[in-house]
């Protein structure tokens, strides 16, 4: 039988040269996620808006509007659910430097400010938790619905009825971000210069009406707005 060897050495180049987009076990810090980048019509997966906002977080975290600007043929349902997916992943950061300070002692609330204080809805009955306890029950039960087949059993395609539950999980888990900016401003600082996050999360839950102005307590924009009260879950 006869080999077309040409054609075996231009598919063994072809595979070479196919750019593998997986961290291997012992990838090196600098090394972490190295790849070129791909444009959104390249990424042939139901990961692929996962993916694009990924890739434009670690080309520029800074550049919160690039980031926040849907490539065309997004559905706006599925670019608002992914990028709360991606917030509720870049908190898990946050919340792990607080276990250091935010201790149950000292933060017996969940507060920002002394005028607000909030419940946690993780009990049959909302009630007060401790700060560090308020972060982890708000993150978990986040991830709980968000990873919910019930509401959203799919990638690329969900309910309005699904969209509208994104408001509450926004609500909840901004509440991080004010705890952090008041009573632990450092923490918050170190943590806002290496990610932008809070800016990001502000500007999102702005441009989708997520979030009622006048609940952006944090002044990361010029045009936020702070008011005293009390907040149930």
């Amino acid at each position: 039988m006869a080999i077309d060897v040409a054609a075996m050495k231009i598919k063994m180049a072809d595979s070479t040269s196919a750019v593998v987009r997986r961290n291997r076990p012992g990838t090196k810090a600098e090394e972490w996620s190295s790849w070129s980048d791909e444009t959104y019509e390249e990424m042939d997966s139901t990961l692929a808006v996962q993916q694009y906002i990924q890739q434009a977080i670690r080309k520029d975290f800074s550049n919160v509007e690039e980031i926040l600007t849907p490539p065309d043929g997004v559905d706006e349902g599925v670019w608002k659910y992914e990028h709360l997916r991606q917030f509720c992943m870049e908190l898990n950061g946050i919340c792990v430097k607080l276990q250091n300070e935010c201790n149950p002692e000292q933060c017996t609330q969940m507060t920002a400010t002394e005028q607000w204080i909030f419940l946690c809805a993780a009990h049959k009955t909302p009630k007060e938790c401790p700060a560090i306890d308020y972060t982890r029950h708000t993150l978990d039960g986040a991830a709980c619905l968000l990873n919910s087949n019930k509401y959203f059993p799919s990638r690329v395609c969900i309910k309005e009825s699904s969209v509208n539950k994104l408001g509450s999980v926004c609500r909840r888990v901004y509440r991080i971000f004010s705890h952090a900016y008041f009573h632990h401003r450092a923490l918050f600082d170190e943590y806002e210069n290496e990610t932008c996050l809070c800016k990001r999360f502000t500007v999102f839950v702005t441009k989708y009406n997520l979030m009622s102005k006048d609940n952006l307590i944090v002044p990361i924009l010029e045009d936020s707005n702070t008011i005293d009260g009390e907040s149930e879950a």
